[in-house]
C-alpha cells in the first residue's frame, strides 16, 4: 500500500518524498487514517517501527486551517520522556511540515538547560514537545497555556510511567481541556500503560505490532564468549578487524559507559559516551556527531538510546546484557531498520551465559556463538 492512498495531502507527500520513505509501515498504515479521522489511537509498537511518522504526519494535516489564534496556546502537546527523544520528535514535524501551505511552528523544550530561551521561544508555537518536568516550569511561568490542546500524544508511555512521571503527567492531565483527541505510543503494553489507556482513551483503534516480524530477520546476530577482562581488547579488536565506521555500544551504567569510550579513545578509536551525568551540550553534540557519520562510537545507556534513531544503522554490540530481553530487543532493533540489513554483537562473559539464553528463548531466535579465546586480542 502506498502513502497516496491514506489520505495524506500532496505536501506531506512530496516531504515523504524528500526522505526517501518508499512504502508506509504497518502502524503508519493503520495510524494516519484513524487519526486524521479524529480517532483515539492506542499503539503498541517496537522501537524502529515508523510511529513517529504514524502520528506527526496526520497531525500535521488535521492542523491545517485549525490552528489557535491565542498566543502562547499550543494545539498539539506531545510528552516524552527524554531531552533528545523531544529533539528528535521536534525534528520530525519540522522536516514533514516543510512544504505546508499554513507554516506550523514545532518547538520541543526539556530540562537541563536554561530555561530563558524557551520561555522566549514560545510565541506562537503549534506543536510543543516536552518532557513532563520541563513543560510544569514553563506553565508555572505563564509561558505556554493547554486549555486550547486539541490533540494530546503520549510517545513511549512505558518508560514515562517506569520512570516515574505519574505524578507530573496527572498534574498536566487536570489543565487539559476534556474534549481532545488522544494517542498514546508504547513499546509494550505494561499495566501502567493499560491503567493509563482506561483514564485516557475513548473508545481507540488499537494497534498492536510485534517485534520479532519487524525487526528480528533484518538483523545478524552474533555472540562472543569472553571473560570480563577481555571485553575491551575484544571491542577494540572487532572494530578495527570489522572496519567499523559507526557502532553504536550499549554499556549498563553511566560508569561503564565512560570507562569504554575512554579506553576507545586512548587506543585512538573516535568515541563518545552519551548519558544522564553528561550536560546537554554534550550530549548534543555527541549525538550530532555520531547522526552525521563523523563519530566512530557511541556508548549509550538504554535510557539514552531513547533519543538515537538512525537509518541504515549497520553495527550495535552488547558490551553488557541488558536485563531483560524486551530490552535486548529494543537495543539490537536499532540496527535493522527501514528494510536495511544490520549486525548485532553481543559480549557473554561467563556470568551472563544463563540470562542470555533466557534471552533467546524469549526472542525465539538462537544466536551464532564464537570462543573469544581463539581470537589474537593483543
Amino acid at each position: 500500500m502506498p502513502f497516496t492512498s491514506l489520505g495524506l495531502s500532496p505536501s506531506l507527500l512530496i516531504a515523504l518524498s524528500d526522505q526517501k520513505y518508499q512504502a508506509p509501515f504497518p502502524i503508519q498504515i493503520q495510524a494516519i487514517p484513524a487519526i486524521l479521522n479524529r480517532k483515539d489511537v492506542l499503539g503498541i509498537a517496537p522501537t524502529g517501527s515508523g510511529k513517529t511518522a504514524g502520528y506527526v504526519l496526520p497531525i500535521l494535516m488535521n492542523l491545517q486551517g485549525n490552528t489557535s489564534t491565542k498566543n502562547r496556546h499550543v494545539n498539539v502537546l506531545v510528552l516524552v520522556p527524554t531531552r533528545e527523544l523531544s529533539v528528535q520528535v521536534g525534528e520530525v514535524f519540522n522536516i514533514f511540515s516543510k512544504y505546508l501551505p499554513q507554516k506550523i511552528k514545532t518547538m520541543a523544550v526539556y530540562g537541563g538547560v536554561s530555561i530563558n530561551p524557551q520561555l522566549m521561544g514560545m510565541q506562537g508555537v503549534n506543536v510543543l514537545v516536552a518532557t513532563p518536568g520541563r513543560l510544569l516550569e514553563l506553565i508555572d511561568s505563564n509561558a505556554v497555556h493547554l486549555s486550547q490542546i486539541d490533540t494530546l500524544v503520549l510517545d513511549e508511555a512505558d518508560k514515562m510511567l517506569n520512570l516515574g512521571f505519574a505524578e507530573e503527567m496527572n498534574k498536566i492531565f487536570a489543565l487539559l481541556p476534556i474534549k481532545r483527541q488522544n494517542l498514546l505510543f508504547s513499546a509494550t503494553l505494561s499495566d501502567d500503560v493499560n491503567n493509563i489507556n482506561q483514564v485516557l482513551l475513548r473508545k481507540p483503534l488499537v494497534i498492536k505490532i510485534e517485534e520479532e516480524i519487524l525487526n528480528i530477520n533484518l538483523i545478524s546476530q552474533i555472540g562472543y564468549f569472553v571473560s570480563e577482562e577481555n571485553k575491551g581488547p575484544l571491542l577494540r579488536y572487532l572494530i578495527r578487524q570489522k572496519n567499523i565506521k559507526q557502532v553504536l555500544v550499549f554499556a549498563s551504567s553511566v560508569y561503564k559507559a565512560d570507562n569504554i569510550s575512554d579506553k576507545l579513545r586512548k587506543n585512538g578509536i573516535d568515541a563518545m559516551a552519551i548519558h544522564s551525568k553528561k550536560s546537554q551540550g554534550a550530549r548534543t553534540e555527541a549525538l550530532s556527531k555520531f547522526k552525521s557519520g563523523k563519530l566512530r562510537v557511541l556508548v549509550a545507556t538504554d535510557l539514552m538510546a531513547r533519543g538515537i534513531d538512525i537509518k541504515n544503522l549497520p553495527h550495535v554490540i552488547n558490551y553488557e546484557l541488558p536485563r531483560s530481553p524486551k530490552d535486548y530487543i529494543h537495543r539490537i532493533g536499532r540496527t535493522g531498520r527501514a528494510e536495511s540489513p544490520g549486525e548485532a554483537i553481543s559480549f557473554i562473559s561467563p556470568d551472563d551465559q544463563h540470562h542470555f539464553k533466557i534471552i533467546q528463548k524469549k526472542m525465539g531466535k538462537w544466536v551464532t556463538m564464537i570462543d573469544s579465546e581463539g581470537i589474537d586480542l593483543f
